[in-house]
């Protein structure tokens, strides 16, 4: 479906956007149901094909109203200074580059510009922009030849293998859920958290406001790469990386009939070497099931390279960083064994072929197989039960013009609600209540306490409520919270009532029968009608105490 409007794509099981140019594509970000690989490259060539109508358009505006190309030329090369830090520095670089480690082999390379620099300033003055960027042009010749001519990675791999996984669940007893997932030098610690409607992230868009219960918030503080900096607040990295692990997990996440429950994870990148993104949503996932959230499957994500050079090409599987640095193209895809939920895809070249993206697709597929049999190895199914520390709720249906009751004056009856037993309190405009709670007691009181002011008080039921006030003809006696019903002089005792106080106390705990309300409200008490006449006079004068029954 082409350009799908906003009630179709609620519906829709994929929502793809591809960017290209008239020959190949460029670009693609996507979120998926679960879809197998061959529907993806099938929905991206469509993509690509439909954007021809575009690209057609504009050709025909440019012949309309073009401006002339600029005539520009790129600067001619230093074809002696080339040759001359090619002498210097590609020997020591191809060493360096067979350094395994990522810290040792920076270290190294750094030597070496540092050397060659040395050296060149010994011969005269050096433009340090231009000799950086043709030290760049020499690394990135020397990694891309080895891998196209079948030579191992920088790391010692293949161009299929995945780095080694480590996985450790739980590793924050005080959470409600979390998960150190390592895959090389790349770390991700997931911490998964619960709460209420009222944690719900309220978001002010075009469309609108709305509310969003899962949130997925990516952090990497400059240490994960060894170095310092200013840590604040996230920039357009971070929040890439946050949106497309979120999109990741989104499909396999319970409905909210299913787990009512808000859920906010947050991914602290602890170290980087690449593909951070794919260890937060395996980190992600594995945080989700130890907090008990019930996930339909479990979900894993690797990050694809290309070296590409004329007809000849190579994809990577599980890039590093100086292999997404150096190479052509950052392909992630993350799903399920069933199939593919987030796909993103940045090259640097003027496009892909469908041929090397059905290869990318088929080897991202292997890799992602591979990491989830380590994960359900890890943690075969969602945990049974909730973290002692993680909020209990009890959801149930009051009438909705019994909402105000409930929240009271200005909020006063839920706020003192709230204070008194600890809980948190969400009323919808359905009647709809959440009460939310770490501790059972707390949740069990405030769910009968609002059951108690929603009651509606039945003819010929028989309360228990304390005399709030003495009157000459009576007194008023609470049976459910805010309601007072009134108990006559005469229907206090079957024996003849002189003065109400010989017989009632405030404060004294009396047995009711509620003989009728009328049409406004008001109810009509008797303790009479609870005592045979025999037992009344004894009965009324022992229930001289205000924490008595009678």
């Amino acid at each position: 479906l082409l350009n799908p409007n906003r009630s179709e794509q609620t519906t829709s099981e994929l929502d793809l956007i591809v960017a290209g140019t008239q020959a190949a594509v460029l670009m693609v970000e996507s979120e998926a149901q679960q879809l197998s690989e061959s529907v993806m490259l099938g929905a991206v060539v469509y993509g690509h094909e439909q954007s021809q109508i575009a690209i057609n358009a504009i050709q025909e505006l440019v012949r309309d109203a073009g401006k002339p190309e600029w005539d520009w030329k790129p600067a001619a090369k230093n074809d002696a200074l080339i040759a001359k830090l090619q002498s210097l520095a590609e020997g020591p670089l191809r060493d360096a580059y067979q350094i395994r480690q990522k810290q040792a082999r920076s270290t190294k390379i750094k030597e070496v510009v540092a050397n060659v620099m040395t050296q060149l300033a010994a011969e005269g003055e050096v433009n340090e922009v231009e000799v950086g960027n043709l030290l760049f042009e020499i690394e990135a010749k020397i990694v891309r030849s080895q891998i196209l001519n079948g030579e191992p990675r920088i790391d010692g791999r293949d161009t299929r293998t995945v780095r080694p996984i480590e996985i450790r669940n739980g590793v924050l007893p005080r959470t409600h859920g979390s998960a150190l997932f390592t895959r090389g030098e790349t770390q991700a610690l997931v911490v998964a958290t619960l709460g209420t409607a009222r944690d719900e992230q309220i978001i002010d868009a075009l469309e609108g406001e709305y509310r969003d219960r899962f949130m997925f918030h990516y952090n990497m503080p400059p240490f994960a790469t060894g170095e310092t900096g200013r840590v604040g607040t996230p920039k357009r990295r971070e929040i890439g990386h946050g949106r497309l692990a979120k999109r990741a997990l989104v499909p396999v996440l319970p409905s909210m009939e299913e787990f009512a429950y808000s859920i906010r994870l947050v991914s602290e990148i602890t170290e980087s070497n690449g593909s951070s993104s794919m260890a937060s949503v395996c980190g992600g996932c594995l945080a989700l099931m130890d907090a008990g959230v019930p996930v339909k499957a479990h979900v894993a994500g690797v990050a694809m390279g290309l070296i590409l050079d004329g007809n000849r090409f190579a994809v990577l599987t599980d890039i590093l960083g100086d292999e997404d640095h150096l190479g052509d193209m950052d392909f992630k895809v993350a799903g399920t064994a069933n199939g593919i939920t987030a796909l993103q895809m940045d090259i640097k070249v003027q496009g892909i072929t469908k041929e090397i993206m059905q290869v990318a697709l088929a080897q991202a597929q292997e890799g992602r197989l591979h990491i989830l049999s380590k994960m359900q190895e890890a943690m075969s199914s969602v945990r049974t039960e909730l973290s002692e520390h993680a909020p209990r709720m009890v959801t149930f249906k009051i009438h909705p013009d019994k909402i105000r009751e409930v929240i009271g004056k200005g909020g006063a009856t839920i706020q003192a609600l709230t204070k008194e037993t600890g809980c948190s309190i969400d009323i919808k405009d359905d009647g709809t209540v959440t009460i939310a709670s770490t501790s059972a007691e707390g949740m069990a009181q405030a769910k009968a306490k609002i059951e108690g002011i929603t009651a509606e008080a039945e003819v010929g039921k028989v309360y228990e409520g304390p005399v709030v006030k003495l009157l000459e003809f009576g007194a008023l006696v609470n049976i459910l919270p805010g309601k007072d019903g009134l108990l006559h002089i005469s229907e206090i005792s079957t024996e003849r009532v002189k003065d109400v106080k010989d017989f009632l106390q405030e404060g004294q705990v009396v047995r009711v029968k509620l003989l009728a309300a009328d049409e406004r409200g008001r109810l009509r008490l008797s303790m009479k009608a609870l005592l045979s006449p025999e037992s009344g006079a004894a009965d009324a004068q022992a229930s001289d105490s205000p924490n008595e029954t009678v």
